[in-house]
């Protein structure tokens, strides 16, 4: 079933230079770049992405790595799309990544407050459609 979902090359993925090598792998997997947008995130954009994490005790530091930088946001579709580029990115603890994963190859622990682990990808159908009109209000 083809579907459709947000993913976010982080500021440390954009600072690193990893952006190229995100979307290579991606499009080697065969999903389609519905959208592709170079953007600052503001703090609206935040607020609604992160709201069930409002509250928790990693949340403002969350708020303020994700407002550090640039981020691509994208939309990217194909069969099973979240449960698949979700396996591609790996866990979220850099550290416990597995090798041939984004998170496995690209990312680590940097000491921080929060986790630097390059992407982000929706988790379901509702969270995709959610955040893509948060990302691309003007539809994608």
């Amino acid at each position: 079933m083809s579907e459709r979902t947000l993913i976010l090359v982080k500021p440390d993925g954009v600072e690193r230079g990893l952006v190229g090598d995100v979307l290579a792998r991606i499009e080697r997997k065969g999903y389609v770049l519905e959208q592709l947008s170079l953007v600052r995130a503001t703090a609206d954009q935040l607020a609604a992405h992160y709201a069930e994490h409002e509250g928790k005790p990693f949340y403002q530091p969350l708020v303020d790595f994700m407002s550090s930088g640039p981020i691509v946001a994208l939309v990217a579709s194909g069969d099973d799309v979240i449960r698949g580029f979700r396996v591609m990115a790996g866990v979220s603890d850099p550290t416990e990544a597995a090798p041939g994963t984004i998170r496995g190859d690209l990312s680590r622990d940097w000491g921080e407050k929060v986790q630097k682990n390059i992407v982000h990808g929706s988790d379901s159908v509702e969270s995709a459609q959610r955040e893509i009109a948060i990302w691309f209000p003007t539809g994608a």
